[in-house]
C-alpha cells in the first residue's frame, strides 16, 4: 500500500471536529493528530492510501467550510522516510542510520 499524509487546517476547533468526522466517514483512512496552533488554527493529520486520503480531504474540506473557515488542505503522496525520522505523524518511528565515524 502506498502512502500518503493529509493535512487540513482550520480556524476554528468545531470546524476541525466536523472536518475529522468527514475525513474518517469518507475514505479508509486513519486519523493520526490533530494539532493547536494558537489563534484558533487547528490542524487535522490523516494517513492512508494516496487515493483514500485524497477523497478524505476532499470530504473534510467540503464538510468544514460549512461549519468555519478551512485554511489549507494538503496531501502528500509517499512523504520521504526523513520526514517520518523528526515527525512521525501517525508512524512508528524509524530509526536513522548511524553514520560511521572517521
Amino acid at each position: 500500500m502506498t502512502d500518503a499524509l493529509g493535512m487540513i487546517e482550520t480556524r476554528s476547533f468545531p470546524a476541525v471536529v466536523e472536518a475529522a468526522d468527514a475525513a474518517v466517514k469518507a475514505a479508509r483512512v486513519d486519523l493520526v493528530s490533530y494539532e493547536k496552533t494558537g489563534g484558533g488554527y487547528t490542524t487535522i493529520v490523516i494517513r492512508g492510501d494516496v487515493a483514500a486520503v485524497k477523497a478524505a480531504c476532499d470530504a473534510a474540506q467540503t464538510a468544514a467550510g460549512r461549519v468555519g473557515d478551512v485554511v489549507t488542505v494538503h496531501v502528500i503522496a509517499r512523504p520521504h522516510d526523513q520526514v517520518d525520522v523528526i515527525m512521525p505523524l501517525g508512524r512508528t518511528p524509524v530509526t536513522a542510520p548511524a553514520r560511521a565515524k572517521k
